[in-house]
């Protein structure tokens, strides 16, 4: 029997992948069968039961893959000598993840597919880990970033990065799901959001509550 290369197999891994993510984002995680899957992804089910044991298999795939592609656009900007401010490190990394996806693609695709995926978390246990997994190594990296800024004395040295990294990573959910949901998003838009709303300065009475 001739010996089948690593190239080989991660290149059928990889068809039958991004097969599966078309499959889902036009039907769904539950509606799109593995029939859909096989007919998309060009291959015979021997060939795609190779190399996962079934569509919720093939689902925790594409998450992690989709979850990957977060974190390296992320991991690339942060690791500037200065650290980038929240509304430059989300400029950079929406601006990175659009030209990842490509020219003339979808740009939704992406927020479409993270949608998907974290409600599918809250069924599949195997994926749930995946979340889990992905979620505590992105809470770490971004203390480490409010850390810096602590560093350079652009957050408060008292604040609790842990809280501070989680509201971040809050801020990044909010624009994949209104990308989602709506478009029309452009990450320069979302950064200057941002930058107003985290240089706000509220007024205050002379009894210490903001004014009306």
């Amino acid at each position: 029997m001739a010996r089948v290369s690593p190239e080989h197999l991660e290149a059928r891994r990889r068809q039958i992948l991004d097969g599966a993510r078309r499959c889902f984002l036009r039907d769904g995680f539950h509606a799109a069968s593995m029939q859909d899957v096989l007919r998309e992804s060009g291959l015979s089910a021997g060939a795609v039961y190779r190399y996962f044991r079934g569509k919720d298999e093939i689902v925790v795939g594409v998450a992690q893959e989709a979850l990957a592609t977060i974190r390296a656009s992320f991991e690339r900007v942060a690791a500037a000598e200065v650290p980038p401010t929240p509304d430059e490190l989300f400029r950079e990394v929406f601006g990175r993840l659009e030209e990842d996806m490509g020219a003339g693609k979808d740009q939704r695709e992406l927020p479409r597919l993270l949608v998907q995926v974290w409600g599918e978390g809250l069924r599949n246990p195997e994926l749930a880990d995946a979340l889990n997994e992905a979620y505590a190594r992105l809470s770490v990296q971004w203390a480490r970033l409010v850390e810096e800024y602590q560093a350079w004395g652009w957050v408060d040295p008292q604040a609790n990065t842990v809280h501070v990294a989680r509201t971040l990573i809050g801020a990044v959910q909010g624009y994949f799901v209104q990308q989602a949901l709506w478009g029309g998003i452009a990450p320069e838009e979302f950064a200057r959001g941002l930058r107003a709303l985290v240089s706000m300065s509220a007024p205050q009475h002379p009894g210490g509550a903001p004014a009306a």
